[in-house]
């Protein structure tokens, strides 16, 4: 099956359906991967916090698919941050991946205690993506303050934005932001599976009486449902999963296409709940997890 791409804002192609690893075990991480890329899937996704960049690069050898074919992201964590502890975060990702190059680094949050610590870490993306150690840098969870913040101190505009976006959180203003800057949307948790965890008021997207009728006119699930609603307004959706017949269905989004009154439907259904931690309460005491070396 050949994905569709997103053209960055650098001219680079990225998938616009990507596989993501978020609290998959490290012991199951080469497994999960190695089925998605053996279903379709270019681009994975991972993160120097998930502890599995180890598995992720196993997979990759094990398929055996040409480095050029594999679009590879990962995640500089919060403890990181700095222009010298980033630049080392980069040799601690390429290390256990088992990679020389990578193809997109973002950094994972904003810490907006210490922005400057912030700052230092996006240049040393930009020194990493002058030098052609990595191909395109971004961001994640960075809301509109941070993004201002961010474009006043330093010199390439990121490529992506990794965000909470599902259909019970759109994050509206957000999404035309970073549209108008130019910058790809990045949807985690696209089909709201951070409403399982978080206990959310409003329950499962999956049982969505809206998105289950849009589901049933298509002869397809409610999770293909939310990821084509992603494709279809730009954005690159992340889905995760373990289970090989959920990996094969979340990437069989390509046959069918929303008209104009479901997209608008499926967006009626935003609550502004937000599942994930909120941005601007991000700190290294709060959440200063150590990445080790190996």
């Amino acid at each position: 099956m050949s994905v569709p791409t997103f053209a960055l804002n650098n001219g680079v192609n990225m998938p616009a359906l990507g596989f993501g690893v978020y609290q998959t075990p490290p012991d199951e991480t080469a497994e999960a991967v190695q089925v998605a890329l053996e279903t379709g899937y270019r681009h994975i996704d991972t993160a120097a916090v998930y502890g599995n960049e180890r598995g992720v690069g196993e997979a990759i050898r094990r398929v055996g698919l040409d480095r050029d074919d594999v679009f590879i992201e990962t995640k500089v964590w919060i403890t990181d941050y700095g222009y010298d502890a980033t630049l080392h975060a980069f040799d601690k990702a390429i290390g256990k991946l088992g990679v020389d190059k990578i193809d997109l680094l973002i950094l994972h949050q904003a810490l907006p205690g210490e922005f400057d610590r912030t700052v230092g870490a996006y240049r040393a993306l930009e020194k990493l993506y002058t030098d052609g150690n990595v191909r395109a840098i971004g961001v994640s969870n960075f809301m509109p303050n941070h993004l201002d913040l961010l474009l006043a101190e330093t010199e390439v505009v990121p490529a992506v934005n990794q965000i909470e976006v599902h259909p019970y959180f759109r994050q509206s203003v957000l999404l035309d932001i970073d549209d108008q800057l130019g910058i790809i949307n990045q949807a985690w948790s696209p089909i709201g599976g951070i409403t399982f965890y978080r206990g959310g008021s409003h329950g499962s997207t999956l049982q969505d009486p809206v998105i289950g009728e849009i589901a049933a006119a298509h002869g397809k699930s409610p999770a293909q449902v939310m990821l084509r609603w992603h494709l279809q307004q730009g954005r690159q959706a992340i889905p995760k999963s373990v289970t090989p017949s959920r990996i094969q269905e979340n990437i069989d989004i390509f046959d069918f296409a929303l008209t104009a009154d479901q997209l608008a439907a499926i967006d009626a259904l935003d609550t502004g709940v937000r599942g994930g931690p909120e941005p601007e309460d991000i700190t290294r005491e709060k959440y200063g997890i150590e990445i080790p070396e190996a």
